[in-house]
């Protein structure tokens, strides 16, 4: 798994980091996120994806190594 951010979409729900705290974080300024894990465990992919899918801002992006 490859996970990508676009800090750009993220308007800081901080979802993210309440269901991935190993794979998220966010700037203490804004509260954007910051990816701290691109390319996770196997044993985090199913909530990197949930992560994804409740983000409001679609600002997470899951793709497979290949």
């Amino acid at each position: 798994m490859k996970v990508s951010v676009d800090q750009e979409k993220c308007c800081g729900a901080g979802t993210c980091v309440l269901l991935a705290p190993d794979v998220f974080d966010q700037r203490d300024e804004d509260g954007i996120v910051v990816l701290l894990e691109p390319r996770p465990a196997e044993d985090l992919h199913e909530i990197v994806r949930e992560a994804a899918s409740v983000c409001p801002g679609s600002a997470i992006s899951v793709g497979e190594d290949g």
